[in-house]
């Protein structure tokens, strides 16, 4: 009897357990949940993640546009960078952290995905174009970085990556900038749900090539010969040369401009524009003060700096000088009769620097500024260099007003600027209006410093300074070195000591 029990139980056992597997995938699958993701949502992920250098108030504010001398800040803390000529790595790996995690990761994936898919080639390419981008941004920023092994912990589990040298970077990077602009097919799939040119095939290619040229011209210390090489190859009429073709990343009340965020939050009171930046832009009756600056005259604190104090009068505006704690920058304020530190210029939040200004990667005024410098140095014949060069300080102060109406520069007053400052022939002429073009985009300006040496700056001279002389790259991350330790030493080794005046390859002391 006891056998008959247990052989009825074990038969209602399984008959239950059949009847639990029946359909047990269709009830334990979500009806909602996606499980599958169009790679080209990725590729937007990725675009909106290149702005402002990948984090709010990071790598970019406290250290390249504080290098390049236009915006700094008197605090120590969480501000330390630039302006104290002071290694900070929770800032220094704020660019690391966001574009590894957010845009490579991304930009792998995709060309992982539809690599083999014919009818998403355009996509494959536009990813590798943005790839260029974002690893250019890297490594111009480090110097030895991952790259073949980057971005390969998801595909392959690969969470150590090994450092490539920045030479065979660059190689790769031109080659790629090469290779995929040329691929983009106007007859292939349209991907139109690009945020950054709706798929226009076209323009896709225009900053490829523009890229590429940035490229090409950023080797003009370690080979001219490479440089010429590259940028004589490229058709000036295929690169970004009017406002209606920057790479822009556009940003609205969802997806926020990183510098507007934090300048408008907690630390909108911390940063000022610099003495230089300001006596520059002022001594040369550039119209462009008025559209960038706002001083709110006799502030004392940062709740003072209301709108009925504020001025865009050019000649109000008064520059922070370098070299100075929230400590001394106050005698110096009182010596210039103004209230506090709170009373020098700031850039405005309300207009340049608001939450839902666009982010531009790569400009008409930059690149027409690089093809002046070209023609120059001989290496394009195409059109002219005194061309250019005016070409390119129209567009950018033609972009101001796309960035905010108010700061739109009357057409009279572009036309006195450029008549009061006609082409020169120096490159040091092209790159000062460079360095002015390249505001708010705080990696291009840093990497075209060093680049070029221009403009003409004097080193930050804070008594408490780690470096003597201008920071030439960023540190790398603490949790690199923890983590990832051996490939770490294995690229300081061969690149120089991990500190900010290690010099990366393209970057020849000469």
């Amino acid at each position: 009897m006891k056998k008959i029990r247990n052989h009825i139980m074990l038969a209602v056992g399984l008959l239950v357990a059949s009847g639990c597997d029946s359909g047990f995938d269709e009830v334990n699958t979500s009806k909602t949940s996606p499980i599958s993701l169009n790679p080209a949502y990725q590729l937007n992920q990725a675009i909106i993640s290149t702005s402002s250098g990948g984090a709010a108030g990071g790598s970019t504010l406290i250290y390249d546009i504080g290098i390049v001398q236009q915006i700094i800040s008197p605090n120590s803390g969480v501000l330390t960078g630039a302006n104290f000529n002071q290694d900070n790595p929770d800032a220094t790996q704020t660019l690391w952290q966001g574009y590894y995690r957010n845009v490579i990761r991304n930009t792998k994936d995709i060309i992982n995905a539809v690599k083999d898919d014919p009818a998403r080639a355009n996509l494959y390419n536009m990813a590798r174009i943005l790839q260029a981008y974002a690893f250019m941004v890297l490594t111009d920023a480090y110097g030895d970085i991952p790259y073949t092994e980057a971005g390969m912990g998801y595909i392959e589990q690969n969470f150590f990556p090994s450092y490539d040298p920045q030479q065979l970077i660059y190689a790769d990077i031109i080659n790629e900038l090469k290779t995929a602009g040329a691929a983009l097919n106007p007859s292939g799939t349209i991907e139109t749900a690009d945020v950054l040119y709706g798929g226009d095939v076209t323009l896709w290619r225009k900053f490829a090539n523009s890229l590429l040229l940035r490229a090409g011209m950023r080797l003009v210390k370690v080979d001219a010969t490479q440089a010429q090489s590259i940028v004589s190859a490229i058709d000036v009429s295929d690169l970004i040369l009017t406002n209606e073709e920057n790479a822009v990343v556009r940003h609205d009340a969802n997806y926020q401009n990183g510098i507007g965020v934090t300048l408008n939050g907690t630390e909108g009171a911390n940063f000022y524009l610099t003495e230089p930046f300001v006596n520059h832009l002022k001594n040369n009756n550039d119209p462009r003060l008025s559209a960038i600056a706002v001083r709110y005259i006799g502030a004392k604190s940062g709740p003072e700096q209301t709108v009925d104090r504020a001025s865009y009068d050019p000649d109000d505006q008064i520059g922070m000088p370098m070299g100075h704690n929230n400590t001394t920058i106050t005698t110096v304020a009182a010596d210039l009769g103004l209230a506090s530190f709170y009373d020098f210029s700031q850039a405005d939040r309300r207009r340049v620097t608001k939450q839902t200004a666009p982010h531009f990667l790569v400009t008409a005024a930059q690149t027409n500024l690089l093809l002046a410098e070209a023609h120059q140095r001989g290496w394009i014949t195409e059109g002219d260099a005194a061309d250019y060069y005016e070409a390119g300080i129209r567009a950018h102060m033609e972009q101001l007003g796309i960035v905010d109406a108010a700061s739109a520069i009357d057409p009279a007053d572009v036309d006195d600027y450029i008549d009061a400052h006609p082409y020169d022939g120096t490159l040091e002429q092209i790159n000062t209006e460079y360095w002015i073009a390249s505001f708010l985009n705080g990696p291009e300006a840093f990497a075209n410093f060093r680049r070029s040496g221009y403009p003409t700056l004097a080193p930050n001279p804070y008594p408490g300074r780690e470096i003597d002389g201008f920071i030439r790259r960023l540190t790398y991350p603490r949790s690199e070195i923890s983590v990832n330790e051996e490939n770490v030493n294995e690229a300081i080794a061969r690149q120089g000591p991990n500190k900010l005046d290690t010099r990366v390859w393209w970057d020849v002391d000469i």
